[in-house]
């Protein structure tokens, strides 16, 4: 096993259904969120952390997604013979790293799709990146993750205070804190009930995972769905292995929902040198007219 997480898993098999029609001959990952499209910052966020080797679990009507991070020859000569180099440097960066693509031909689950890298991953320690979990660029959420992981040699997931009427939507630790923001799990449900709920501490689409984790999920049973839950074979490695959570106190949009999406939509642009001027006149004028009409 290495020393430190060099690769990174990116699910990214799903139909995007709460986005039709949109995404009925696009995929969801590819919707783009200023001017990229919002895989782009999770490949990004991850390359932050030295990581190199990208592992995409696509499906159906993904090729957009392969051919997003591979060179594109034309477009390349007609921004260089414009003089386009900033540009041009920018759409080769990404596809100067390693990846790679495998295909999750039935729709079995995040645990599945995850299943499906172990080829790739050798062995060897990964993170697990969410693309539609989008995390603000000024913080640090896999960073720290990272430096828990080569602390504790351990699996690591990110955990965030949620509140409690939402708490069904998600996967929720018990748990007690070590250190600051760091907590040893003692156990986690998936989506339970707010009256049943073991915290308020969710898992949120960040993982730091170990190699072992793949002879958990080859005998976690189909669950709802008939999906392989990632959540029940983390369960079952919690009985002889210790798992970490990491409370993030930063800022993180659920892009995987509409309003979430808008969201990190509006507040990256007004982070976008390019656009955040403008945008923000527009955005103030807007507001100042719909508050008069509501007068």
């Amino acid at each position: 096993m290495t020393k430190t997480v060099k690769k990174a898993v990116f699910p990214a098999a799903g139909l995007g259904t709460r986005f039709l029609p949109a995404t009925k001959a696009s995929p969801k990952e590819m919707l783009p969120i200023v001017d990229k499209p919002m895989i782009q910052y999770a490949v990004e966020e991850a390359e932050k952390c030295n990581i190199r080797e990208f592992i995409m679990i696509t499906g159906k009507s993904k090729r957009a997604i392969e051919d997003h991070f591979d060179y594109a020859w034309e477009l390349e000569e007609n921004l260089r013979s414009k003089g386009k180099e900033s540009m041009l440097k920018e759409i080769r960066r990404l596809a100067q790293h390693q990846f790679a693509y495998i295909r999750q031909g039935l729709p079995l689950g995040l645990g599945h799709a995850i299943l499906c890298s172990e080829p790739f991953v050798n062995n060897e320690p990964f993170a697990v990146i969410l693309s539609d979990d989008i995390i603000d660029p000024d913080d640090d959420l896999l960073g720290e993750m990272i430096k828990i992981y080569d602390k504790y040699k351990a699996t690591v997931l990110a955990l965030q205070r949620v509140p409690r009427e939402d708490i069904h939507r998600y996967g929720v630790i018990a748990g007690m804190e070590v250190k600051k923001n760091i907590f040893r799990i003692t156990d986690m449900v998936e989506k339970p009930k707010t009256s049943s709920a073991p915290s308020d501490l969710a898992i949120i689409g960040r993982y730091i995972l170990t190699p072992d984790i793949f002879d958990f999920l080859k005998k976690t049973s189909p669950g709802k769905g008939g999906e392989i839950q990632l959540t029940d074979a983390l369960k079952a490695l919690l009985l002889k292995n210790e798992v970490y959570g990491y409370l993030f106190e930063g800022k993180r949009y659920d892009a995987g929902d509409k309003v979430g999406y808008l969201k990190a939509t509006i507040e990256l642009a007004l982070k976008n040198p390019s656009v955040k001027d403008e945008f923000k006149e527009y955005l103030l004028s807007s507001f100042s007219t719909i508050i008069n009409k509501e007068k």
